[in-house]
């Protein structure tokens, strides 16, 4: 059984493409081009299944279309549409850390150097050149730096990143 915290979101199917079952998926993050990983995880339903992936080609910079096996028709293609798309976390792990997108970040907890917990990752804005993390503290939505030179820690299997933050950063 695939559990939801040992994925992390990329994307969505946003439609039927033709009449073979392929899918059009829409993704933030293109990981499973980037990384060896047989198949993508639909949340069908309110349960994580697993599609094992046949062939993909991309449209463009933010979606493919995607025909997973077992997909053969228009009908069974609909059943996805709307479906959050998953990565499965264990695929990172075994492969190389630099392929790993800041979105694979979310929902991890930031601690400063003493270990006190700041807060959880809720997003991350990238619209700039210098990326943010959005970190909900318990009383508000801060914007903390997502700098390498900031980070001292990563522990992917409690999910949280260790950083060491200027003085009053956190009161901005």
């Amino acid at each position: 059984m695939i559990r939801k915290e040992d994925t992390y979101p990329i994307g969505r199917i946003t439609k039927a493409h033709g009449l073979r079952g392929e899918v059009v998926f829409d993704f933030e993050d293109d990981i499973f081009d980037r990384v060896e990983c047989p198949y993508l995880i639909c949340e069908v339903e309110g349960i994580l299944v697993p599609f094992f992936i046949k062939e993909y080609r991309f449209k463009n910079d933010t979606s493919a279309l995607v025909k997973f096996e077992d997909i053969d028709s228009v009908e069974q293609a609909q059943k996805l549409l709307g479906s959050n798309v998953f990565f499965e976390n264990k695929f990172i792990a075994s492969g190389n850390e630099e392929e790993v997108s800041l979105n694979y970040f979310i929902g991890f907890v930031i601690a400063d150097t003493d270990g006190k917990q700041i807060g959880t990752i809720i997003g991350v804005d990238d619209m700039t050149e210098n990326w943010l993390f959005e970190v909900q503290t318990p009383s508000s939505v801060v914007l903390i730096p997502a700098h390498e030179d900031l980070i001292t820690d990563i522990n992917h299997k409690n999910k949280t990143i260790q950083m060491n933050l200027p003085t009053g950063l956190l009161n901005l």
